[in-house]
């Protein structure tokens, strides 16, 4: 900007954001009458859970923001609790500060529920700066976010016009801003809680009050504070634009992406195919730049009416693999319309994360088939991602409860210990199954046995092997196992095992179980 040029920096300030997130969130989950419940937004403290935000209708009835929820059920006894998602407040703020810059070249974050933008030299492309303010709430308003706005020379002062003000207030002038300001409360100056009290006694109520008092009668009181929020001086300084108050723009990182624009609409997908292999390239070369590898992948294209397709992908572990990206597409691409040509295709990487580049060893022997983590991609893509899962250990010596289950993308941790001393099949029940055994002896290997309606003889036995039963999760009267391998008269192995002992003391005869079976 010209040195001498006024600056418009404008407050956006979303006084509910919160509560008006909730609400969102709520309705799109098809919940109509989510507006008129008595909902408050909560934080777990020292002295119990205390009150961030309320509902319209929670805050008529009492409940009041910073109020324990002790004290505002004694008002309101109906209310609705639910935890603040603070984190996620954040992320919709930011995400909001950057759609905020359609009217002007960068903005910031500004505090838990208002950003900061700059629209110096932009006003005139909206019909100038009150009809820009104007469409700013109107556009928030429609995505169910009430906002309050203004604009001023300074952020301080677009701050506390936008907290404090009358309804978008515009201040263009510098010369303007001590009588602008002067009826305002002195919170309007961004003081701490301390500060504001201590004005408060003082009998310092407004910026015209503060305005007033001689300035070295100022400085004798708060010149040990140093603080911007318990220095009335400092943020008087600021509001009126006599001290620069530096400012740090908020930048979208947008992520790695190939395009094409076809010279010809595109009707046959045989050729969509290497429209996206050769997108896969490009995308590629550019995470290879950024030493990234592809997580999730969208892939959009456009139609010649207008219409919009998209795909989505997820890959297991980074890659940035070309021929195996655009591979993971291929089941994807089934019931695309062309309809009249598709005329622009792109390829985002969505989700990416950090993949150097590893040399192969020299000495290191050819390989050949296809990666765990290749396999993975193609088996998420092809069946969904609910229908695949891995499997970790888990602290367990019971075969059922020694693993877990996980997502496809999640990492197992390494075991803790290691029962290779015993052999266990690769292949388990989901839950064992009984069979009739018939044995020489009570404590005897068993010869023959009986399930699913075959009778099955026994030509050899190995064990047992005991596990008692886990004395901390079990009953007093849980019975240990004593496992047997075994192979029948054609040649197949079996994994069985006898569930508990005669005269135990913890239930009448012993009951066998088929659980597994060996390769």
């Amino acid at each position: 900007m010209s040195p001498g040029k006024t600056r418009a920096i404008v407050s956006l300030w979303f006084p509910n954001l919160a509560i008006d997130r909730w609400s969102r969130s709520t309705a799109g989950q098809g919940d109509p009458d989510a507006a008129l419940q008595l909902v408050v937004l909560v934080t777990e403290t020292a002295y119990g859970p205390v009150i961030d935000t309320a509902s319209p209708l929670a805050q008529a009835a009492g409940a009041q923001a910073g109020m324990r929820l002790a004290d505002a059920r004694m008002l309101v006894p109906g209310l609705v609790t639910l935890p603040s998602d603070h984190e996620g407040n954040r992320r919709t703020l930011e995400r909001m500060a950057i759609a905020a810059q359609r009217w002007g070249p960068w903005s910031m974050v500004d505090g838990e529920d208002g950003a900061l933008l700059d629209a110096s030299g932009s006003a005139h492309l909206f019909d100038g700066e009150a009809a820009m303010l104007a469409e700013i709430e109107r556009r928030f308003a429609m995505r169910g976010y009430t906002c309050r706005t203004a604009l001023a020379p300074n952020a301080g002062a677009a701050w506390a016009l936008s907290h404090y003000g009358a309804e978008r207030p515009v201040v263009s002038d510098p010369a303007v801003l001590p009588g602008v300001l002067a009826p305002l409360p002195a919170a309007a100056l961004r003081l701490n809680d301390d500060t504001k009290l201590l004005l408060t006694r003082l009998g310092l109520k407004t910026v015209g009050d503060l305005l007033d008092v001689p300035r070295a009668s100022l400085v004798r009181r708060f010149r040990n504070r140093r603080a911007s929020e318990a220095n009335p001086l400092a943020r008087l300084d600021q509001v009126l634009g006599k001290t620069h108050e530096p400012l740090v723009p908020l930048q979208e990182k947008q992520p790695l992406a190939a395009e094409r624009r076809l010279v010809e609409p595109l009707l046959a997908l045989d050729l969509l195919a290497r429209i996206i292999a050769d997108l896969a390239e490009d995308l590629a070369r550019s995470l290879e730049a950024e030493r990234k590898g592809a997580r999730r992948l969208l892939l959009l294209l456009w139609r010649v009416d207008g219409d919009t397709i998209s795909r989505t992908v997820e890959l297991a572990s980074p890659s940035r693999d070309a021929a195996h990206l655009a591979r993971l597409f291929d089941a994807r691409l089934e019931g695309i319309e062309a309809a009249f040509g598709i005329d622009q295709a792109r390829l985002v990487a969505v989700w990416a994360e950090s993949l150097e580049q590893e040399q192969e060893r020299l000495d290191a022997p050819e390989t050949t088939g296809t990666s765990f983590a290749v396999l993975l991609d193609r088996l998420v893509t092809r069946l969904g991602k609910g229908s695949v899962s891995r499997l970790a250990p888990r602290g367990s010596h019971l075969p059922e409860r020694s693993h877990r289950r996980l997502a496809p993308d999640v990492e197992p941790a390494a075991a803790q210990y290691d029962l290779g001393f015993h052999q266990r099949p690769l292949k388990l029940l989901d839950r064992a199954e009984q069979i009739t055994v018939i044995y020489a002896t009570p404590e005897g290997l068993p010869r023959r046995f009986r399930w699913r309606g075959g009778l099955h003889d026994i030509a050899r036995v190995e064990g047992p092997e005991r596990i008692a039963p886990e004395w901390w999760r079990e009953r007093s009267t849980a019975r240990l196992r004593d496992y047997y391998r075994i192979e029948d008269e054609m040649g197949r192995r079996y994994w069985i095992y006898r569930h508990g002992l005669v005269g135990d003391g913890r239930g009448g005869p012993p009951d066998w179980y088929l659980h597994g079976f060996f390769a």
